[in-house]
């Protein structure tokens, strides 16, 4: 969370545990949020009678309108703020990549998650509930589909693979049974699983079939996101802007970062790609001062911003 002044500037940036409602609940979330925002305050050394004018909340997990609504009326009634706006934190993602306002946001880290907007107002969206809404990607997906495919690459069930001896290496286990086994007794604790996922992609750029196809289909994933929230737009034959976020865009993994530029170039040959270089809460104090002054802040203001960040 950042606190800032109406010119951009920076007076506090607090960290703290997530605040996301699919985690901790939606009490939780209000009663973390409001603890943020004291500290906040405190360390900006704002008076106790002044108030916020603006508090723009982008959450994770704020996906379905109802969430979103149920998350609105409950920061509102905290009264922090003169004004309050909440959404979900890939329109604070596009708004960090880029003052475009027809523009589409893909984030692939833990997870994956797309979101579009347009000059007009006009939003698109998906629910973001994993498998269960359709969803295909993400760190914690590529990363158990690592040792799937080293399992299999080992017993037969699968084509060999470069993922088996990999696999073994990162965790000095005898074999990748023996990974699956010792995640499954907690011998190896569950969130280690994760580190598959950069192994993935080293075997990948390494020229392993089974990783690449595994990367490809990320791409292709990546792909679908964009055709379909723009498509949703009327935006695939105009000039628009695409923000690649999260950590596995960010890392710009030279397999997977060629194969997008490629495929959104054939798809959308008007629209440009920028990967985020700000953290996302850049974006949320941007569209804060967006609101604040009607319209996008001038560039001064806004490298006062990211500055200060």
């Amino acid at each position: 969370m950042v606190l800032g002044d109406s010119d951009g500037r920076i007076l506090a940036r607090i960290h703290g545990p997530t605040i996301s409602p699919h985690v901790i609940g939606l009490q939780g979330c209000l009663d973390q949020l409001g603890d943020l925002v004291r500290r906040a305050r405190a360390t900006a050394a704002v008076p106790a009678g002044l108030p916020l004018s603006r508090l723009s909340a982008y959450l994770a997990g704020a996906d379905l309108p109802v969430e979103v609504e149920r998350l609105n009326a409950g920061v509102t009634a905290l009264g922090l703020a003169d004004a309050v706006t909440v959404d979900n934190d890939l329109f604070a993602l596009l708004r960090a990549g880029t003052a475009d306002p027809d523009a589409v946001g893909v984030v692939c880290g833990a997870g994956i998650n797309a979101a579009g907007r347009r000059r007009d107002g006009q939003t698109s969206r998906f629910p973001a509930l994993g498998q269960l809404s359709g969803d295909w990607g993400g760190g914690q997906h590529l990363a158990p589909l690592a040792l799937y495919h080293a399992v299999r690459g080992e017993d037969g069930r699968g084509p060999a693979t470069g993922l088996t001896a990999a696999v073994t290496d990162r965790f000095g286990l005898p074999s990748a049974e023996a990974v699956s086994v010792a995640l499954h007794l907690g011998d190896l604790p569950a969130g280690r699983i994760d580190e598959l996922c950069e192994v993935l992609f080293t075997v990948a750029a390494a020229g392993d079939a089974v990783a690449a196809r595994v990367v490809s289909r990320l791409a292709a994933e990546i792909e679908a996101l964009v055709r379909v929230a723009a498509g949703r737009l009327s935006l695939l034959d105009a000039p628009y802007t695409v923000v690649l976020g999260g950590g596995v865009l960010t890392a710009r993994h030279p397999l997977l970062h060629t194969d997008i530029l490629g495929r959104l170039a054939k798809l959308s040959p008007r629209a440009s790609v920028t990967v985020l270089s700000s953290p996302p809460v850049a974006g949320a104090a941007l569209l804060a001062l967006d609101a604040l002054h009607g319209g996008p802040v001038p560039a001064t203001m806004e490298a006062a911003v990211r500055a200060g960040l």
